[in-house]
This record gives C-alpha cells, sequence and structure tokens, in this order.
C-alpha cells in the first residue's frame, strides 16, 4: 500500500470525524442551555420549580461530563460490511451520536450494533469486509489501521497499515492505564458482554488484559442497565493506591464517572491506610481465625468502666456489682449488636436494681415510681452513659493494644506467636494503620453494629423506652461519657452506617491476593450486587489459598445463603511481554515450582532479557537504568526488595543523567517493591537484588514472578 492511498484514506477519514466533532460541541451547546433553563426555573420559588430545576441541571452536568469524557478519540472504528447487505459504513465511537435527522453518525462501542468491530474474526466475519480503527490525537487521524476479515468479498476497499493490534501492542507506556475500546479481542469482548446476572470470574495468565476487560465490563453494565448500576453504586477495588492511580482513568475515558475506586485500605469509608504489614503479621490479621478474635473483643466489658453501681432508695441500699454487671452485659448481648441495645441499657439497669428493693418504706411504692425516680438522678445517667457507651470500631480495636487483654481473648484462637506479633503491630497508641488493619475495623463495625437513633439527636422513637429517653435527654449533666454515649465528635454519621456499604455491582482485582478478612469486608458490600472477579492463582501472595477461597465462596453468597450464577471466562493470550520476557518469566515460574497459567505471547522483539552480576550495586542499577531510558520511549520501573526502596530512591534522586529540563527526576522512572508492581506495565524494567524479592516472603516466588511479567519492550535484572 502506497503512501498516497494511506494519506487519501485519513484524508476521509478526517472528514468525517470533523463532521461527528461538529455535532458533539452542537449537542455539548444544547445541553448547556437545558441547564441555563433549568437554573431558570428554579426562579419560580416553589418546590415543583427547584425540583425541576435540580433534576434539569444534574441531567445536564452528567451529559456534558459525558461529552467532555469522550472527547478524545470519540472515532475509533469503522465497519464496512458485505456488498450484498447493502448497508453503509458503520462508525464506532466512545459515546453514541445522531445528527440532525436523528441518523446514526456513531455507534456507542457497548451497543449490540457495534458487537461486530469487536466479535468479527477472519474466520467468522459475520458479514464484515474490513475493520478500521482510527488512530487520533484530540481531534486529528493521524493514522488508520485495518484487518481485511473477508478477503473473498467483491470490493475495491483498500487495507492499510499493519494492524489495530500489533499497532497498539507496540506503543510506548505511560504513567496510566489506557482504554483498549478499540483493539479489544474476541475473546476478551465474550467477558465483556457476558451476562449481567451472577458472577463473571476472569482469568489468566499475565499481560492477557484482565484487569482492562473487566473495566469496560463495568462500563457496559452501566450502559446496559444505567438505573441499576448507577443508581446502587459500581465498586472498583484494587490491591493498593498505586495500581488505583494507574487505572483511574479508564472508565472516565469511557464516559463513565460514576465508579468508586478503592484501594483494599480504603475500602471503609473515612479511612485511608498505606502502610503494609510485614508478611508475617499481615498472615495473623488476615486469617479467618481474626474473625472471632474480634468477635469476642465486641463483647469485653469496657476497660476503663465502672465496675460497681451503689444507689439509696428509701430504706435499701442498692448495689450493683461485678458479677452482676458481667450478667446483665451478657444479657444486653443476647438481644443483638451491642449498639443497637443501647436502647435497653437504662431499663434493664433497673429492672434489675428493682429486684433489690425489699424495704417496708420503698415497697409502698410502685416500680413506675422507682424508674421516675432513677431516671432523673444524675449519678444514675452518669454511670449508664459509662458502663454501655456506644461504640466505634477504632475504640474497640485500640483495646488490643493491651497485651493481657489481646492474650485473654486469642486463647484457643492464636498460638502464643501471632498473639506476639499483633501485640508488637499494634503497640504504640499513635501507631499508624496497615491496609491489613481495615478489614478488622470493618468487621468490629459490623459486629458493634450501627448507632441507634439517638445518636442522630432525636428522642421521639416511639419505641425508645420512658428510661432510655430520659438518658439522652439528661445529655447536658453527663459530659464526657454522656458524649460516648449518645453522639461524641467523630461519629459515625448515617451516610456512613453500614446499611448504607452495598453497591450493584462489585469489581475485584488481583482477586487472587485477597485475604480472608478482605473477603469477609468486600463480601458486605456485594450480598445483593453482581460481581466481577479477576485474577491468576500463580500470582497469589496469600500463602493459604483454601482459607481464602472458603472466605470468597462465603463471599459470595446471595442474602438468602444461595450461590450466585458463575460464569467463567479465561483469556489465553498474552498482548503485554514480548515472546522473550514471558519466556523468561516462564521458565522462572516453571524452575520454581509455581503452577503458572502461561498464555501464548504474540509479540517478538529479538531482545533477550539481560542478568546482570556486578561488584557495586548503585552503579550496575544506575547503569542499566541510563540503557533502558536511553532506549525506550515510555516508563522505566525499578523493582526493589521492600527494604530498599528508600536506598534506592535516594541514588535516583542525586542522578543528574536521569534528570528532565527542570533538573527534577525523570517522570518515566518509578522505584516499586514487588507486590506494587501488581496490575501495572512498563516499556522497561530493572529488577534489583531478585533473590532478595524472592526471599522477603513466603510467597516471593509468586511475586517475583509478577514482576518478571510487567515489561513490554525490554528487562534487565542486577545482583550484586
Amino acid at each position: 500500500m502506497n503512501e498516497d492511498v494511506a494519506a487519501r484514506e485519513v484524508a476521509r477519514e478526517q472528514a468525517y470525524v470533523d463532521t461527528v466533532y461538529t455535532h458533539l460541541e452542537r449537542a455539548a451547546a444544547f445541553t448547556q442551555e437545558l441547564a441555563k433553563e433549568g437554573l431558570e426555573r428554579g426562579r419560580i420559588g416553589n418546590e415543583g420549580g427547584l425540583v425541576e430545576r435540580d433534576a434539569m441541571v444534574y441531567q445536564a452536568a452528567r451529559r456534558l461530563a459525558t461529552l467532555d469524557a469522550a472527547h478524545e478519540g470519540l472515532v475509533f472504528g469503522r465497519l464496512d460490511m458485505h456488498p450484498d447487505l447493502d448497508v453503509p459504513p458503520r462508525y464506532i465511537g466512545r459515546i453514541g451520536l445522531r445528527d440532525e435527522s436523528y441518523d446514526t453518525l456513531l455507534v456507542d462501542w457497548r451497543a449490540p450494533a457495534a458487537a461486530k468491530f469487536y466479535q468479527a474474526t477472519q474466520a467468522d466475519p459475520q458479514g464484515v469486509v474490513r475493520r478500521r480503527v482510527l488512530r487520533s490525537k484530540g481531534v486529528e487521524v493521524l493514522g488508520v489501521e485495518d484487518d481485511l476479515l473477508d478477503a473473498e468479498a467483491d470490493t475495491d476497499l483498500p487495507v492499510v497499515g499493519e494492524g489495530a493490534l500489533m499497532a497498539q501492542l507496540s506503543r510506548a507506556r505511560d504513567r496510566s492505564m489506557h482504554s483498549i475500546v478499540a483493539t479489544i479481542q474476541a475473546e476478551q469482548d465474550r467477558a465483556i458482554r457476558a451476562p449481567e446476572k451472577g458472577v463473571v470470574v476472569i482469568s489468566g495468565g499475565p499481560g492477557t488484559g484482565k484487569t482492562v476487560v473487566a473495566l469496560h465490563r463495568a462500563a457496559y453494565l452501566l450502559y446496559a442497565d444505567r438505573r441499576r448500576y448507577e443508581t446502587g453504586g459500581v465498586l472498583v477495588v484494587g490491591p493498593s493506591g498505586v495500581f488505583m492511580r494507574y487505572i483511574e482513568r479508564v472508565l472516565p475515558s469511557l464516559g463513565e464517572t460514576a465508579v468508586a475506586l478503592r484501594s483494599l485500605g480504603e475500602v471503609v469509608d473515612g479511612v485511608r491506610a498505606t502502610r503494609r504489614d510485614e508478611p508475617a503479621v499481615a498472615e495473623v490479621k488476615g486469617s479467618a481465625a481474626m474473625a472471632e478474635v474480634l468477635r469476642r473483643a465486641a463483647r469485653q466489658a469496657v476497660p476503663d468502666a465502672p465496675t460497681s453501681f451503689r444507689y439509696f432508695y428509701r430504706d435499701d441500699v442498692i448495689e450493683l456489682r461485678g458479677r452482676e454487671l458481667g450478667a446483665l452485659r451478657r444479657q444486653l448481648l443476647s438481644h443483638g449488636k451491642r449498639n443497637r441495645t443501647a436502647t435497653r441499657v437504662a431499663s434493664t439497669l433497673i429492672d434489675a436494681m428493682w429486684r433489690q428493693v425489699r424495704g417496708d418504706r420503698a415497697r409502698e411504692r410502685t416500680k413506675e415510681d422507682f424508674a421516675e425516680e432513677v431516671r432523673h438522678d444524675d449519678a444514675f445517667l452518669e454511670f449508664a452513659a459509662a458502663w454501655w457507651p456506644v461504640l466505634d470500631a477504632p475504640t474497640v480495636l485500640g483495646w488490643l493494644r493491651d497485651p493481657e487483654l489481646l492474650a485473654r481473648i486469642s486463647e484457643g484462637v492464636l498460638g502464643d506467636e501471632a498473639v506476639r506479633l499483633l501485640a508488637k503491630s499494634w503497640g504504640p497508641a499513635d501507631a499508624e494503620l496497615s491496609v491489613d488493619d481495615v478489614p478488622l475495623l470493618d468487621e468490629l463495625r459490623y459486629l458493634l453494629g450501627d448507632p441507634p437513633p439517638v445518636a442522630t439527636g432525636s428522642v421521639d422513637d416511639e419505641w425508645l423506652s420512658v428510661e432510655d429517653r430520659a438518658l439522652v435527654e439528661q445529655r447536658e449533666v453527663v459530659t464526657a461519657s454522656d458524649r460516648e454515649y449518645a453522639g461524641r465528635p467523630g461519629w459515625t454519621p448515617p451516610s456512613n452506617r453500614t446499611e448504607d456499604d452495598h453497591y450493584a455491582h462489585v469489581l475485584v482485582d488481583e482477586a487472587q491476593d485477597l485475604t480472608p478478612m478482605q473477603w469477609r469486608m468486600v463480601g458486605r458490600r456485594g450480598r445483593t450486587a453482581t460481581w466481577t472477579i479477576v485474577g491468576d492463582a500463580a500470582q497469589s501472595s496469600w500463602p493459604v489459598p483454601a482459607e481464602a477461597a472458603a472466605a470468597r465462596a462465603e463471599a459470595l453468597l446471595s442474602p438468602s445463603g444461595r450461590e450466585k450464577p458463575l460464569h467463567d471466562f479465561h483469556l489465553s493470550t498474552n498482548y503485554r511481554n514480548s515472546a522473550e520476557i514471558y519466556a523468561y518469566a516462564a521458565a522462572y515460574a516453571e524452575r520454581v515450582g509455581l503452577d503458572a497459567d502461561l498464555p501464548h505471547a504474540v509479540r517478538s522483539t529479538g531482545v533477550e532479557p539481560d542478568e546482570r552480576q556486578v561488584d557495586d550495586l548503585e552503579q550496575g542499577v544506575r547503569a542499566a537504568l541510563g540503557e533502558l531510558a536511553g532506549a525506550l520511549e515510555g516508563t522505566v520501573g525499578v523493582v526493589v526488595p521492600a527494604a530498599r526502596v528508600g536506598e534506592v530512591s535516594r541514588w535516583l534522586a542525586s542522578w543528574p543523567e536521569h534528570a528532565d529540563e527542570s533538573g527534577s527526576p525523570d517522570s518515566r522512572l518509578v522505584v516499586l517493591t514487588g507486590l506494587e508492581t501488581k496490575g501495572l506495565e512498563f516499556d522497561g524494567i530493572v529488577v534489583v537484588q531478585p533473590q532478595e524479592i524472592e526471599d522477603e516472603s513466603p510467597t516471593g516466588r509468586a511475586t517475583l514472578y509478577v514482576v518478571y511479567t510487567r515489561a513490554t519492550q525490554r528487562m534487565i535484572t542486577v545482583s550484586g
């Protein structure tokens, strides 16, 4: 194909793309006018006008956001159908657009009419003669890549380029994952358009596109049933903040912004943890046994609570002592979750106190008279609020900083070494939460239960007892203890209550790494949801897979306890790594005994991975980085053992040859641990001290295998 033909085809496509963008701008202008009209209606002043205003402005803002997000690479595909079908070319884009006559200008990639763009092959062209991908920057068409699917068709369509997929795979990477909407392959498309109900599991080895396929599936679900998934919410859970930043642009680029992206340290509203525990500690905190430890903790007496209460009533001295208070605590807990039973505290205490009334003068009055007197007694109110405060999860988790309490409630559940590791981890009172602490906080939230309605300031609930209403009404005479009881600073507001944690769809990436406790945390958010689960068992960093599998199975059950329909999709082609790099990684997996899923790598560079043994580690890493940074246009990852992150980062910051024009470190270079590379990819990668990466955890071999599969073009290992 000569250059003149290619230039002519680009010019022809540019003319059509210009037409589409003209209509896009008109659609945006029309939407802005609707927003203005909505604001004007709000000036009517009545409630109906305000509601109409809010609805119009909200819908206009959503539409403008969609139009803006779709602007880059708006038109990316074209289908030319068999002449016998007598249909015009069909253009595929990030959103759907029509002209003034309501004729289709652009088909949304998720629409059924676009399915053939992804599903047609040379073996089964489905009426498609030529599939074309448009490569664009902004509004400018830079080139086209064609796939001829039906060579027998009687047409004179020119075929330009080397093929869209190979062109895409050869591009330089940057610091963000990009949509593959123009180059989705048939096996990937089947997973994206899988049945809506139940659980879709997407498995496959490294580089098969599992993550980006799952994200495109989320966008497809929002398109197919927007009311359900936008109203109920879509939650995307990934392994780390680094990973979430890497994928954060994919869904907005597809026109979808109504999605919550959370790392495992951010799943609980209001909590953000990035620190990682050492592997031995993480194994204890993540184990299923922690659920029982936390259940016991949630039922403990408040450590600083009063252990007795004395009250003088006419001829009687009434005293509630430790043993009786313990029995009352167990009685209250038998009625449900701890915080919910706060509404029974005053009446339960008064019942126990009345049973001790014996004197003749006291018996002249009724129990109602007794309750009326007690419920207005400041000493009783202070005691009740201090003995049974409404608790939050951080408070109860903080109790476990006491080694004696931790050892007592862990007896028969955790071994001595596990208790020692936990105590050391939670030692300092101001210790930063770890990622593995977050599911423990969530477990306690559900064990403790939501705060009762009195915590919102309302004491008019008809089901609230007279005594308990009095306990809240008297809050002004109870200081710190009352704040604990009826709404202390930092109280979980209603918007963060546990019943608001549920989503319509939950997507879990790198699912093989989730601990049992993390599965419990994520599972609570998806009881009524549909699911997409992405993973590869050979890349797992969790050392007890059977335990995690049991927790995952429980997490996926419906509220009635039934298993949800399961749809399995296996991706078998490695689009990321060169054949040379993946052969190296596969050989390592076989050598160390990993049961790895080995996909076929479709692209070769002719450059083998380079193993280097050096005397000076800093100089060796420096040389390798300089070589890759000079040879590659895109990103270069420097993967190091966790203990060397600070050291290697300082090296990088002090190397002037690895700086940009302003003197700042080259933004293409990034230093990461092995676990932080999960889900990421780079043009080149320097692996520093690979044996140390393998040795730093029980699952270090799987982690190093992951590291060896991150590069698209070049890989150098440096050992000192």
